[in-house]
């Protein structure tokens, strides 16, 4: 017998099943959300007092999208667009009260990637659902969750416990009397829970989900951080309440841009980074947190461009730019064309058909649209005919380049941000046809909520009452003598 050619097909026959394995191989995917990241809050983009190495990095081999706009200009409402994919006149909960959930029968990113065989993941606050509620991840396509379930909980760094899948993991050392004050800080805990999964999951699709808390605070920060080092004596003024707070604002964003840096060094040692698709984003507008006399839009600019001394409208809580636009970050090596910047239209209801035809899942109905062929750079990129937003009185919708707002209790005005990004000038007296159009569209897109429910408030009031404001004290301590 001749082995030779033997020998040659069974290469070829091997070559062959290791392609196929390889185009089956479905892709990773690590969503990274940082807590009121602002638009400009980076060394790529211009900041010349936050160091984000890895963070420009990750630019770099990337995407950059310049007009990504959270799903809502607070914490809670944009986590349910974002993992819902319905936009804020459409879902289940639009309160930032903490705890508010999400129903029980509504699908998530988790349980549609579920459907495709991924493993799932989450890490960080969820702000969707407190414990006792029908909106805990754990019932939403999650094999499992740790970190803040309320987020009123994740006010603070050194919580007494966090949470695993409802349960409480205590946490050493903390009393929660403190925000600037414990042995264990939740972000370290969080973090290496994060690298753990990872590891854990290696072998199989998973979808990794981090809506980090960092920077937004109360700021504690351990004394031995090297992050904290490097800030601490920074001779900054920022009044005499928020100095050292401004330090630590600017620590966190270094500290977090260091756990990211840890991540794709893991990818890379686990030869996952080519098959692993990695979002970056803010989770809403930024906030002009430590504002003084020289430095008006706040000590760190969030909104302010540093090059044009252009600054988006409001912040956080406003569904004027300020409050909604963020920045917005994909890496996937040897897919995504590195360097590359898309100006596409986006929000965050459209991650949810995105991430489904990534993992070519059947994907729920939604209000987004897959941007993969802006990713890929393949395909005719699908656009939206307009976007809608509402959040405690407000309303806005955006069409093509221009944008009508309406305050509480306020009239309607417009906007043409190709003009006039910074939403300076309302036009509504000059282009009423317009803007008739675009309150039509606001009619339209809303609807009356259909909310989750709260089974156990007892519970969920618990976890609510965790961070030290002045008014939980008082329980904690008690808590704490018993």
């Amino acid at each position: 017998m001749n082995r030779i050619p033997l020998l040659f097909l069974l290469t070829f026959l091997l070559s062959f099943v290791h392609h196929a394995d390889t185009a089956d191989l479905k892709p990773n995917i690590i969503y990274l959300m940082l807590d009121e990241w602002g638009y400009f809050e980076s060394g790529h983009m211009g900041h010349s007092d936050l160091i984000t190495p890895n963070i420009d990095q990750f630019a770099a081999e990337g995407m950059r999208f310049t007009n990504a706009y959270a799903g809502a200009p607070v914490c809670g409402p944009t986590r349910c667009v974002l993992l819902t994919g319905l936009h804020s006149g459409h879902t289940s909960m639009r309160a930032n009260n903490g705890f508010a959930p999400i129903r029980k029968d509504e699908p998530t990113l988790a349980s549609v990637l579920k459907t495709r065989g991924y493993t799932t993941g989450g890490f960080g606050k969820w702000g969707i659902g407190g414990r006792g509620t029908s909106g805990v991840p754990e019932k939403h396509g999650f094999d499992e969750f740790f970190g803040y379930y309320d987020q009123v909980h994740a006010h603070t760094f050194y919580p007494r416990y966090l949470i695993r899948n409802s349960e409480e993991v205590p946490l050493k050392g903390n009393d929660g009397l403190s925000f600037y004050e414990g042995e264990t800080h939740a972000q370290n805990e969080i973090f290496e829970e994060s690298i753990q999964y990872i590891q854990r999951s290696k072998d199989k699709p998973f979808f990794c989900y981090l809506p980090w808390t960092p920077p937004h605070g109360l700021w504690g920060i351990d004394e031995d951080d090297p992050s904290w080092q490097l800030f601490k004596d920074k001779p900054w003024t920022a009044g005499q309440q928020t100095e050292r707070d401004a330090r630590v604002y600017a620590a966190y964003m270094h500290k977090v841009d260091r756990q990211l840096g840890k991540i794709i060094g893991l990818l890379k040692e686990l030869e996952l980074d080519e098959n692993t698709i990695f979002f970056l984003c803010g989770d809403n507008g930024g906030q002009d947190y430590f504002h003084t006399k020289e430095r008006p839009h706040g000590f760190f600019g969030p909104n302010l461009n540093p090059t044009t001394g252009e600054r988006f409208r409001a912040g956080k809580g406003s569904l004027y730019e300020g409050g909604l636009k963020v920045p917005f970050l994909v890496r996937w090596p040897g897919t995504i064309e590195a360097g590359s910047v898309s100006d596409h239209l986006l929000s965050f209801q459209d991650v949810m058909p995105t991430l489904a035809g990534t993992a070519e899942a059947e994907c729920p109905k939604t209000d987004g649209l897959s941007f993969l062929p802006s990713l890929l750079g393949t395909g005719s990129q699908p656009h939206h005919d307009h976007l809608y937003w509402e959040y405690s009185g407000q309303t806005a919708v955006r069409k093509e380049n221009w944008k009508a707002y309406r305050g509480k209790k306020g009239k309607w005005e417009l906007y043409d941000l190709n003009k006039d990004i910074e939403e300076k000038k309302n036009v509504a007296a000059g282009h009423t046809d317009i803007l008739k159009n675009l309150v039509g569209l606001a009619e339209m897109e809303h609807e009356p909520i259909r909310p989750g429910e709260i089974y156990d408030r007892e519970l969920t009031d618990k976890d609510h009452s965790q961070a030290p404001h002045p008014g939980n004290l008082k329980a904690l301590k008690a808590a704490i003598s018993k």
